[in-house]
Order: structure tokens, then C-alpha cells, then sequence
């Protein structure tokens, strides 16, 4: 016997509030990873770390809010604990590996190919990972076409997500990439439960957590959504942006202090600009040899004219 399944148990309420979860937790991960970029040093690992936390939270959590609206009408649902919170961890990890990946590499073709590759199937993971927690009396099936559908969803989303965290830079343009981010995730997600169905029997064990999603749910959000509180006043509370300095992620450029010795033999101090985070050298300055070649003509010519 198969299951009368509803994915909009409480209507638009459950989509609209897991998508702007999927935002909050998308636009802080991207606002961490180009803070990281513009920071560098021995910060970028812990903003990095942050963004990696805040997107795997955003994207649990729209999870299971949209979740709560996920009814079977003949049989009370729950969710087992162990597998539900692995599932976040799964979520985490994942999503961090593609975060630094990037992070550290930039957003060279490999480096997005294999951090977003990993990233999306992280999505995807949790995702089924957060499904199989769920307990019923019955079991549940899945359209294979579907779920390769929403795997290919889910590396595509995350791969767009990873370029745009190293490539738009700025508040605004990263809440737009937040936006955009949060539709994209809510699409992963219901195209995987557009591959769902149940088929009831009576051996399944009782439900473990309450008798109805929000019941079942609800408790287990508590924790992710004061993360992602705190997280945005981390970010929002972050020096350069209460000094309003502008932010067009890339660090300030390296300045590095460099002692030469002039044409006489005396110390001549210089200050030497490094090349910001992803910016290539100077291609054009000449090589040291030609330096010193230089330097031993001025100093004939100076020699001869004295």
C-alpha cells in the first residue's frame, strides 16, 4: 500500500521560511569566504571555517523546515536523532573541504571543479542522509532519474556558490548571491522529494522524536538557527565593515619594507608592494641579473662623468 504523501503540509509557509534560512546561511558563508580572501594570513583558515559552518547550517536547516511540512496521511513520522545530526555534520565537513579548497587555490578551473564537486555531493549526502533518520511505519522508495537529477542540481548549485565567493565581492552583491543561492538550494531539494514515495506496512518501529513534523522537527533547529544568529553578528560586527572601508575582495595590498644598496655602497631603504590574493606577479619587472646589469651601467656612467 502506498502512502498518501504531501510536501506542502502547512502551504507556502514551510518553502518560505526554509528559503530565506538557505539565504541567511548562503549569504554568510559567502560574506566569510571573500572576507577570508581579503583578510589572508593567519585569520583566512578561522573566516573560512566560519563560512564552511554557516552554509552546511543554512542548508540543514532549510532542510528541515521544509521538512516540517512533509506529512504521510495514514502514519505519524519521526526522525532519529543520530542520523538527523550526522546528517548537519556531513553537511559541515563537506562543504568545508570545497570552501578552503577554493579558498586557498582560488577560482581556477580545477580548484571550482573539485570544490564544488565535493560541496555538491555534501548537499546531496545530507540531504539523504537526513531522509534516511526519518521513521515511519513503512518504507521509503525513490525514483532513480529523479535523484541523479537532484545530485546534478546539487554540484551545480555548489560550484556557482563556490565562484561566487571568490568572485563577487561587496555587501550587496553577496546578499544577491545569497538570494540566488537560496532558490537554487530550495530547487535541490524539492527535486529530491519529487522522487519520494512511501509504501506503508506494519513492521516499521514507532515513531522516536513526537507524532506530528513541527513536534518531531522543531527541537532540533533551536540549536543551528542561534548559530546562524550569531555568525551573522560576527560578520555584520566585522572591523572593516562598521569602518565602512570598502570591500572589493581583495586584501590590501602587502607592503614589505626591503633595504638595497645604492650605487656607492650605501643602504638605501625602499618599500616593495606585494601582489594581493589571486593577482599574478608582475610579469614585467625585470628579472634580478637584469637588475644588477642595470645598476653596474648607471654606476660606469656616473664613474665616468665624475
Amino acid at each position: 500500500m502506498h502512502g498518501t504523501v504531501d510536501g506542502f503540509g502547512y502551504g507556502v509557509v514551510t518553502p518560505v521560511v526554509a528559503y530565506l534560512m538557505a539565504c541567511l546561511g548562503g549569504a554568510l558563508g559567502l560574506r566569510c569566504t571573500s572576507r577570508s580572501v581579503r583578510a589572508g594570513g593567519a585569520v583566512r583558515p578561522g573566516w573560512l571555517a566560519l563560512g564552511a559552518a554557516s552554509i552546511g547550517s543554512g542548508i540543514w536547516t532549510m532542510h528541515f523546515v521544509a521538512m516540517m511540512g512533509f506529512t504521510v496521511a495514514e502514519v505519524p513520522l519521526g526522525y532519529d536523532l543520530p542520523t538527523t545530526f550526522a546528517s548537519l555534520g556531513v553537511a559541515v565537513v563537506m562543504t568545508g573541504i570545497g570552501i578552503f579548497i577554493v579558498g586557498y587555490r582560488g577560482a581556477t578551473a580545477m580548484a571550482l571543479v573539485t570544490g564544488g564537486t565535493i560541496t555538491g555531493l555534501g548537499i546531496a549526502s545530507m540531504h539523504y542522509l537526513g531522509m534516511a533518520g526519518l521513521r515511519l511505519q513503512g518504507r521509503v522508495e525513490y525514483d532513480t532519474l529523479t535523484v541523479a537529477l537532484s545530485v546534478v542540481v546539487a554540484v551545480v548549485v555548489a560550484t556557482s556558490a563556490l565562484w561566487a565567493a571568490v568572485s563577487v565581492h561587496g555587501f550587496l552583491p553577496s546578499v544577491g548571491a545569497g538570494l540566488v543561492m537560496g532558490v537554487a538550494v530550495s530547487g535541490m531539494h524539492y527535486t529530491g522529494m519529487a522522487a519520494v514515495s512511501v509504501h506503508l506496512h506494519g513492521t516499521a518501529g514507532p515513531a522516536t522524536v513526537g507524532d506530528s513534523p513541527a513536534a518531531a522537527i522543531a527541537p532540533l533547529l533551536v540549536g543551528p538557527a542561534v548559530f546562524l544568529v550569531l555568525a551573522g553578528v560576527v560578520v555584520m560586527f566585522d572591523p572593516l565593515l562598521v569602518k565602512g572601508a570598502p570591500d572589493h575582495g581583495q586584501p590590501a595590498a602587502s607592503v614589505r619594507k626591503v633595504t638595497r644598496r645604492g650605487p656607492r655602497g650605501e643602504s638605501v631603504s625602499a618599500l616593495r608592494q606585494l601582489p594581493s590574493y589571486g593577482e599574478p606577479a608582475n610579469r614585467s619587472a625585470p628579472s634580478r641579473p637584469a637588475r644588477r646589469a642595470s645598476l653596474r651601467t648607471r654606476t660606469r656612467t656616473r664613474t665616468r662623468n665624475g
